[in-house]
């Protein structure tokens, strides 16, 4: 059985917000790595300052490549857990035989599932940008409060916001949601590793309805797939006050279903 975990962040964030779920699941014995996107390693607050200009030449099919060239350099098919667009990443490895098990916490728009209402205004500070394509966007601290954080404490939002928030290359929205993203996912594969997803009902980034849309297409694979909802949680599940919980129940689910080798 593998012990090791892969870590995927989402947009907006770098390694930084899994330092928590790793430092937990190390003490638990796990190997744990957390790589970053291209060009977001750092801390947040130098990045917000000085985004690196490489940065917008990122978009998903990057990402999903950069993932699976650090997949190939470990000795064990890991467990792939990924938050928000992580969790699209997540679900394009598996599709690519990556990974013993999978794990999508409030995945972004997925290729082949429609977007949900949040998710459509969330879009907006980017899309509405004609030229935001080419740009590091930066999320300011009241969309951060409002709509990534809703359910963390008002007291919290301002030190979370800069602990951990990057800027993002608006690539991957307009790739993500008008031009494909990372390609086609095979919804009825045979190969694909056992997928759990998990739904916040207070996520007004990722809907809860569209992760369930997503289960819907998934579920139709020859392996296990699975729904779980948190109605009290938001996009920040992975952070906000309880996020223990979300994590013990991902490894326990993974490791419980993960498969014994890697197909190829």
């Amino acid at each position: 059985m593998t012990k090791t975990i892969m870590l995927i962040h989402g947009a907006w964030l770098n390694s930084k917000s899994w330092e928590n779920w790793k430092a937990r699941y190390e003490a638990a014995g796990y190997s744990v790595v957390a790589p970053d996107w291209p060009y977001d390693e750092g801390e947040p607050a130098d990045l917000r300052a000085h985004p690196r200009p490489e940065l917008v030449h990122s978009g998903p099919k990057e990402i999903v490549g950069h993932y699976a060239h650090e997949i190939e350099k470990l000795s064990d098919a890991p467990i792939l857990i990924g938050h928000s667009a992580g969790g699209v990443w997540v679900q394009h490895l598996l599709d690519r035989g990556y990974g013993a098990a999978g794990v999508a916490i409030d995945p972004a728009p997925t290729p082949g599932v429609g977007l949900g209402p949040h998710a459509v205004v969330s879009a907006l500070p980017v899309l509405g940008d004609p030229f935001s394509g080419g740009k590091a966007v930066q999320m300011t601290k009241d969309f951060f409060g409002k709509r990534f954080a809703n359910a963390l404490p008002e007291d919290l939002k301002s030190d979370h916001y800069d602990r951990y928030i990057v800027p993002t290359a608006g690539k991957v929205y307009w790739d993500g949601v008008l031009h494909g993203g990372a390609g086609a996912i095979k919804w009825d594969s045979d190969h694909r590793a056992p997928l759990l997803l998990i739904a916040g009902g207070e996520d007004l980034i990722a809907d809860a309805s569209m992760t369930h849309a997503i289960y819907e297409k998934q579920k139709k694979a020859a392996s296990a797939t699975e729904y779980k909802l948190y109605a009290d949680r938001s996009h920040w599940t992975c952070i906000e006050p309880g996020w223990e919980a979300v994590a013990d129940f991902a490894l326990d689910w993974a490791v419980r279903n993960a498969r014994t080798r890697q197909s190829t």
